[in-house]
């Protein structure tokens, strides 16, 4: 027997797109039912060919108006708009830090807002924040600067969203025919990474890295120097442990203790990386250094001689840390936020937390590449909103290498 659920409030909503072969239209449907909606089917249009779109419209149902809009924001996500989408119920907040009853949740899709009768682009498109309209203008805010005052809308009425165009299988992007690849040729795979590389920068945008120890501890640093110089790292999203072993590496030749060139541990190797912190914060900061001549080589030594931007946010494990990691991850996530205008492309290497960080903050336009040696990490980031992201399942030290040698001419083993 069907659930009945006692409908006193109803919306018209209509999606196109390639309903069927994508299973959007069932994903749409599911939602409904889980949110403990209704829906009716008033009109289904079947794209004929291949390349024809379809289009549903439906009659949306909820028991009140609260868990109607929480429906409709909902399926807002896959590109169910209100086929008469009103106009936004807006709220002053009434409490720093808290956003009002019922405040839209956002996604990272390109979404628009309707005020003075046109439509309005939301500004920096970010999941799980709040929709703050100043004056024409609207933006996303996240909770935690939300201020007392501030105008945040409360409904999904005027609110729309574009959700992601899914490519047919044979006109997709390389390794996008399934989410996490790895399987396919190491070459064409770099070289794939390589032009989203190039496109971003022939556009005059920056390429963002985020980067784990892993960089380090495989060996690749010296490539990834070859990359900060041939210009295809603008900006590094990383945490202490990053920083901490390619200065370690670059004072003492180890990672954790383990002497890079023997691939063995060393005696009293396990002080290295705090030997390494605590000179780091004598000289003051990693720029200090460079510019006292204690620190001569390394990733954070090439960046900083390149003026390129870094963030490093730390954790509760962190040693030290050293004196440039964000201690308050809330100054962390505003510092990385204000790294992403002019990003163009983004290259995840060997980082679970700060990729998945990384992806919450990042707008769904700006292409996304993960690389790790764990499916987990990759398949991670699509769990938790990234539908922008495409995984790489290999050895981060090997990548980073075969693109040095891609994108830097002078590039060679050793150097």
């Amino acid at each position: 027997m069907p659930r009945e659920v006692p409908v006193q409030v109803t919306e018209t909503v209509e999606i196109t797109g390639h309903l069927m072969d994508s299973g959007l239209l069932s994903r749409v449907l599911d939602d409904i039912r889980g949110y403990g909606g209704e829906y009716t089917l008033d009109k289904f249009d079947l794209g004929y060919d291949k390349d024809d779109p379809s289009t549903v419209r439906m009659t949306v149902g909820a028991e009140d108006e609260e868990s109607l809009q929480r429906l409709l924001m909902r399926i807002q996500t896959k590109g169910a708009n209100l086929v008469d989408p009103g106009t936004p119920e807006i709220t002053e907040v009434s409490q720093d830090g808290v956003f009002p009853d019922g405040f839209y949740s956002t996604t990272n899709l390109p979404t628009k807002v309707r005020l003075g009768g046109h439509w309005v682009a939301v500004q920096n498109p970010e999941m799980d924040c709040g929709l703050l309209v100043e004056g024409e203008t609207v933006r996303t805010i996240p909770m935690s600067d939300v201020r007392a005052g501030m105008r945040i809308i409360t409904s999904a009425q005027g609110v729309k969203v574009t959700p992601p165009i899914v490519a047919n299988a044979e006109e997709s992007f390389g390794f996008m025919e399934s989410d996490v690849s790895s399987e396919k040729p190491q070459r064409v795979l770099v070289m794939q990474v390589a032009d989203g590389m190039r496109e971003a920068k022939a556009n005059g945008q920056k390429v963002l890295w985020v980067g784990g120890p892993g960089i380090v501890h495989t060996g690749a640093a010296p490539a990834m120097v070859a990359l900060v110089e041939a210009g295809f790292v603008d900006v590094l999203f990383a945490g202490n442990a990053l920083a901490t072993h390619d200065i370690e590496s670059s004072l003492y030749g180890t990672s954790l203790g383990v002497d890079l060139a023997r691939g063995r541990g060393v005696e009293h190797g396990h002080e290295h990386h705090i030997r390494a912190i605590n000179t780091i914060r004598k000289a003051g900061s990693i720029a200090a250094a460079v510019e006292q001549g204690v620190l001569t080589s390394g990733v954070m030594h090439a960046l900083v001689k390149k003026g390129k931007n870094f963030v490093l946010v730390g954790s509760v494990r962190d040693d030290g840390p050293l004196p440039d990691v964000y201690t308050d991850v809330l100054e962390g996530q505003r510092a990385m936020r204000a790294e992403l205008p002019g990003v163009g492309y983004c290259l995840m290497a060997a980082t679970m937390l700060h990729s998945v960080a990384t992806g919450n903050i990042l707008p769904s336009s700006i292409p996304l590449t993960c690389v790790d040696i764990n499916p987990a990490t990759v398949t991670k980031l699509a769990d938790r909103g990234s539908s922008q992201a495409r995984g790489i399942v290999t050895d981060v030290g090997l990548f980073i290498e075969h693109l040095a040698r891609e994108l830097s001419p002078t590039y060679a083993d050793g150097k």
